[in-house]
């Protein structure tokens, strides 16, 4: 079946609409919604039921491009500073150090059970050496795992900076490939440039999204997460453009920028939650239509070797050899190593090879696409089961509420307080998004002149308003208290 203008939207939307109601049921039977997902892709492929025909690897590749832009960048703008922060030294270790041993050690064991050349291996092991952050993010956020201790923003930090590597790895090796007259050393340079330009860029870019997202004044609260797509795709393009890493650079950028306050700060995060859904169905799908699932049969048996290898031991010696310098129990450690979800994002990668033609292309590609899909069903479909086995799994009652839930709660405020504002107060004359409000303390109104005005990030306070401040707990309140300190009192304490 051809797609054309007439039909794509109703092809599409009904695909859509599909893979919702699929994966609203999945989770009944322990299927990861993402491999169905990708099963009504190959569902609607040309070897499918609608046989439509979708073999255009360049298309494919940038709809993996776009998707993952708002992936890692609502994984980003969800990730807490003060929750990976206990945490930061190991996940940058797992996501470099422990991404680089498992792409050398699988691509190793693929050079001596295949014919490939030693380039090629470590090409297949480069693409498939990161954890799925799309992969990650919506299982363990939709099975709601309640896990001890930091081992959940353990997971969710690597699984989302770790991409990057994975990134440089296929480049270079790919490079390799291709010229053959090149060394491994002259890609030296091309790893420190790329990792280095994207970590500036990502944490310059983010200092000036937040001042650009402040201080423009919309009239629509609905521009606003129009405003931070656009920064957003800056980001990625501009890094790229000047050689660095635009993977890292928009990670970091919304990292910085979910940490920050922002004006309409949880219209921005509800946004891009959905958004990052969308992409990861349409990322899925999109992938599963690019499949010939007649092609992948007859490599079966090795993409099961090489995945259980990848399963079994060169997840597991990335991550032992990662944290050997670090207290941890060695039952943690078995966890990292079995949540080593692979999914959308080694696929996307396997179109790179397709793309520069290279010799066994469509056999790596085949390969790649059976491994994420054996890993996603074998480790994705087990996470609970061997949490509670390892003992590292928290009954749900315990689970704390994190600081993100906490901030998108629409829950009841318990505590209220009207304040006014002197002529000395550290508000006056200051934007509400500049106030350093605890998370759980909103303004719900603002009596100006005898009329109550509702506020939003942009509004300014003014001398003589009086705040009427909601709080889940008197705790809050007192918090809010210390924010609004008159001037002269904050400069002595400080």
């Amino acid at each position: 079946m051809n797609v054309t203008i007439e039909n794509f939207l109703l092809i599409g939307s009904l695909l859509l609409f599909v893979s919702i109601i699929v994966g609203k049921t999945s989770y009944k039977f322990g299927v990861p919604t993402l491999i169905l997902f990708l099963g009504v892709g190959m569902l609607a492929g040309s070897d499918g039921i609608l046989g439509i025909r979708f073999d255009n690897p360049q298309l494919a590749q940038f709809i993996g491009i776009v998707s993952l832009n708002f992936i890692l960048f609502s994984g980003g703008l969800d990730t807490s500073l003060k929750a990976v922060k206990p945490i930061m030294r190991e996940g940058i270790l797992l996501s470099t150090l422990g991404v680089l041993l498992t792409a050398v050690s699988l691509g190793t064991f693929v050079y001596y059970v295949t014919d490939f050349t030693i380039y090629e291996s470590m090409l297949l092991g480069s693409i498939v050496s990161s954890t799925d952050a799309a992969a990650v993010f919506s299982i363990l956020r939709s099975k709601s795992l309640a896990l001890k201790t930091n081992l959940r923003p353990t997971l969710e930090l690597e699984s989302g900076s770790n991409d990057p590597m994975a990134y440089v790895l296929t480049i270079a090796f790919l490079s390799l490939v291709v010229n053959q007259d090149q060394s491994l050393a002259s890609l030296i340079p091309l790893f420190l440039q790329q990792m280095v330009f994207g970590g500036i860029a990502g944490f310059g870019f983010g200092k000036l999204s937040k001042i650009i997202i402040n201080r423009i004044k919309l009239d629509f609260e609905g521009l606003y997460p129009v405003l931070v797509i656009a920064l957003m795709f800056i980001t990625f393009s501009a890094t790229d453009f000047v050689g660095g890493n635009g993977f890292l650079a928009i990670y970091i950028c919304a990292v910085y920028l979910g940490n920050q306050d922002l004006i309409h700060k949880k219209t921005i995060l509800k946004m891009f939650d959905g958004l990052a859904w969308l992409m990861q169905i349409v990322l899925f799908l999109a992938l599963g239509l690019l499949v010939f699932p007649t092609e992948v049969f007859p490599y079966m048996g090795i993409g099961l070797l090489i995945s259980v290898f990848l399963i079994l031991v060169a997840r597991p010696v990335g991550v032992f050899i990662s944290l050997m310098f670090f207290k941890m129990k060695l039952r943690r450690r078995f966890y990292i190593s079995w949540v080593g979800l692979r999914g959308a994002v080694p696929i996307v990668f396997a179109t790179y090879p397709l793309l520069a033609g290279i010799e066994k292309a469509d056999m790596i590609f085949n390969i790649v696409f059976f491994i994420s899909v054996s890993s996603v069903l074998i480790q994705g479909t087990t996470l609970s089961v061997v949490a509670k086995w390892l003992n590292v799994a928290m009954p749900e009652k315990d689970k704390s509420v994190s600081e993100l839930e906490s901030f998108l709660s629409e829950g009841p405020k318990a505590a209220m307080k009207e304040i006014d504002i002197t002529a000395g107060c550290f508000a006056t004359n200051k934007k509400v998004v500049n106030l350093n409000f605890p998370k759980n303390a909103i303004i719900a109104m603002i009596k100006r002149n005898g009329v109550y005005i509702t506020p939003n990030g942009s509004t300014v306070i003014q001398e003589n308003d009086t705040l009427v401040v909601l709080s889940d707990t008197q705790e809050g309140l007192d918090a809010v208290n210390a924010c609004l300190k008159p001037k002269e009192l904050m400069s002595s304490e400080s």
